[in-house]
């Protein structure tokens, strides 16, 4: 682990810390507790290592099944592996047809109707975390942006972080993704994005921000299935199992 809260495991290039952020109320959120990533199918021996030894022990795996299906790979024995699908595609079909028709699905756009029209999909995502076992916990999706960023943004929302400072973790994400792309072959689609943002008259950051501001933690918990000492878990980056 480095300062700048990267987690340094060869296969990823998207994994940090969600240590080390300022709470409103002062203080930090401690570390070596909560992590975020892209998908761990490609990390090597020395990559699983690192997680190891960064103190994760749980791993929310937040993708769809016809996702997690392709993942064949071994994993440790020291690791418990807990699948949310997030998404929750066939559920909620006409939730979703509007994202997928328009591609507004790869886009922040979407964070906070999430949030406000299927708050158990997260809630599930957040329980997971709160419960896990003790270590440090991780949570992905495939790319480390987009289910994994509306979990991100609720957790801190919670855990009471200066709201600046979850806009400037999510911009890591932004940032990351370039190189994230380029090493399985993929052409970098950061300019997309940001033409279907500014087709809505925002950018990847303002769409960002309009998804935190409008996130209501008392409203989202009450309809969320978390219950109190998930709440409290979640607050304190797991303070009593971690």
């Amino acid at each position: 682990m480095s300062d700048d809260r990267t987690l340094h495991a060869d296969g990823l290039f998207n994994g940090r810390d969600l240590g080390g952020l300022p709470l409103k109320g002062g203080g930090s959120t401690p570390p070596r507790r909560v992590f975020r990533s892209e998908s761990v199918d490609r990390l090597t021996a020395d990559g699983w290592q690192a997680l190891h030894d960064a103190g994760i022990r749980t791993i929310v795996d937040l993708r769809a099944p016809s996702e997690t299906a392709k993942d064949s790979g071994a994993r440790p024995d020291w690791l418990t592996t807990v699948v949310i699908d997030h998404d929750g595609l066939d559920d909620a079909p006409s939730f979703w047809s509007a994202y997928w028709e328009t591609g507004l699905v790869g886009t922040p756009l979407y964070y906070g109707p999430h949030l406000d029209e299927l708050p158990e999909r997260t809630g599930s995502a957040l329980r997971a975390i709160a419960r896990a076992e003790p270590g440090g916990v991780l949570f992905h999706c495939a790319g480390g942006r987009d289910r994994t960023g509306i979990i991100a943004l609720a957790l801190l929302k919670i855990a009471g972080v200066e709201p600046e400072s979850i806009v400037a973790d999510y911009l890591v994400t932004v940032d990351n993704a370039p190189a994230l792309l380029a090493s399985i072959g993929v052409p970098s689609n950061e300019a997309k994005i940001e033409a279907l943002c500014a087709e809505h008259g925002t950018t990847v950051e303002g769409a960002f921000r309009a998804a935190l501001d409008g996130f209501d933690p008392v409203r989202f918990v009450e309809r969320s299935g978390l219950d109190d000492a998930d709440l409290e878990a979640l607050r304190t980056f797991r303070a009593d199992v971690a």
